[in-house]
């Protein structure tokens, strides 16, 4: 394993295969130069290379480790995104996958051997990881940095070309990673194409061998649906509306404090924070008071609200806001028109056709549902589509038991918040409307690998069973031994 922590300044192999494409080219011209000479690395073996993924993903760490201030600054302009806040939720949980690949991409890459049925004697067979081709990834503005970069490990441990589709919603951060990783990595085999809506639809015009989109449920339909022209298979990490159950038996203290943490990374713009929060009517009472006191307690140094990324954003939370919802306000409900800002708003009890328990809110607003039991909060959960998380406060097991069991989501976390999302030893991705396919460890090394079937046998014994002439004495014996 190299050392180096130098910048790849130099071309690992060679000479370029072609110049890089000329910077006047047009939004429709740009993802076709680029995505042929990708195309064009990947066809002489590269990338296939061990070696050439352990440089990548080396540098990759490289990158991470030492522009910090370069990537907290671009968070800072598009999303006021304080240093820290920017190290821990974009650079940290990158370097998570990062390290787990460096450790581990050999392994996942082994050939797997398994052992066939008798009526195939005397074959053997295995199954051989392979590089999908040239691959697209298309990132989020959200964690611009974690959902763009993190994919793109998984397709470099597995062997690919990448086209980089950051986010046009967050440009200091699309510039930013389009810089870092021209400075970094093998701009032969890993290229950032930056735009906006055409942009995307030219790149995905080309046709790619695998195509990973963040994003909203109604973008990722547009997403799959232009896929589907040049049949680029796709996973689709998208959203939707994940609840936090709070039981009779749940520690009120805890899950007050882990849900409003969850609620407020981002300003609640990440698409595993809470929901919405459904509360055992048995405990409403002093849940909610623990509730609105961390509420207080957690937003002191965001005394004027929380931040929205843009103004099409905070015009749609505001809309929530002032609705007929329903529902009582019984915190927040302030805004700053000026600044986008708007503070932590509690919701009690909205009516259950209302936008905000309808719609994903993606914004610091979050309503609480009052139920009678943990049966109410399971059926209710049901009759909506399947969210990408839900969690469960509870300190009963059974009740644990039940909600894996009776709750379809893309995945649960008992008595916390997001800790899924942050485990490469787990798969992370969504269920119906929340998503397909999944990504993260070795689910994201598997997304962008072929998992090629291969029998290998020999030519003797050459029995002469399947063979014409078709005889009723060859059938009996292929029915007794199949």
């Amino acid at each position: 394993m190299t050392t180096s922590t130098a910048p790849a300044t130099t071309r690992p192999i060679g000479r370029p295969l072609m110049d890089p494409p000329a910077p006047d080219l047009s939004a429709q011209e740009l993802p076709s130069v680029t995505v042929t000479r990708l195309r064009e690395t990947f066809a002489t073996g590269r990338t296939r290379s061990l070696a050439w993924r352990e440089r990548q993903l080396q540098q990759l760490l490289t990158m991470l480790e030492t522009e910090e201030a370069a990537i907290a600054k671009a968070l800072g302009e598009d999303l006021d995104r304080f240093p820290g806040a920017a190290w821990s939720a974009d650079i940290a949980t990158t370097r998570i996958e990062v390290r787990d690949a460096l450790k581990n991409f050999r392994k996942w890459a082994r050939r797997e051997r398994h052992l066939l049925p008798f009526s195939t004697w005397p074959s053997r067979g295995f199954i051989e990881r392979e590089p999908l081709g040239t691959v697209l990834v298309i990132g989020a503005w959200n964690f611009p940095f974690y959902l763009t970069l993190g994919p793109l490990v998984g397709a470099l441990a597995a062997g690919n070309a990448v086209v980089v589709k950051p986010s046009e919603l967050a440009p200091a951060s699309s510039r930013t990673i389009k810089d870092l990783v021209e400075k970094y990595l093998d701009t032969d085999a890993v290229a950032v194409v930056e735009g906006g809506v055409e942009v995307t639809q030219a790149l995905l015009a080309q046709g790619f061998d695998h195509c990973l989109f963040t994003g909203s449920p109604q973008t990722g339909k547009k997403i799959m649906e232009a896929a589907s022209a040049t049949l680029t298979p796709v996973t689709l990490e998208l959203g939707g509306k994940s609840p936090a159950i709070v039981t009779a038996d749940a520690d009120l203290d805890v899950a007050a404090r882990r849900i409003v943490w969850s609620k407020l990374a981002n300003s609640g713009q990440t698409c595993i924070t809470t929901d919405y929060v459904i509360v055992d009517r048995a405990v409403q009472k002093p849940f909610l008071e623990k509730l609105l006191a961390t509420v207080t307690a957690f937003t002191e140094e965001r005394p004027d609200g929380q931040p929205v990324i843009n103004r099409r954003q905070y015009d749609r939370l505001l809309a929530l806001i002032q609705a007929d919802h329903g529902g009582q306000v019984i915190a927040g409900g302030t805004v700053d028109d000026e600044r986008c800002l708007i503070d932590f708003t509690v919701i009690l009890d909205p009516s259950p056709d209302s936008a905000v328990l309808a719609e994903e809110i993606f914004g610091p607003i979050l309503p609480i549902v009052t139920v009678e039991s943990l049966d109410g909060a399971i059926a209710h959960v049901g009759r909506g589509p399947k969210p990408l998380a839900a969690y469960l406060f509870s300190g009963n097991r059974n009740d644990h038991a039940r909600v894996v069991r009776d709750v379809s989501a893309g995945g649960i976390v008992i008595n916390h918040a997001l800790l899924h999302c942050l485990s490469p030893q787990l798969p992370f991705g969504g269920v119906g409307n929340s998503g397909m396919g999944s990504y993260h460890g070795k689910w994201g090394f598997d997304t962008f690998s072929h998992l090629k079937s291969v029998v290998r046998t020999w030519t003797r014994p050459d029995i002469p069973l399947l063979y014409p002439p078709h005889t009723e004495a060859k059938a009996r014996i292929i029915r007794k031994v199949l």
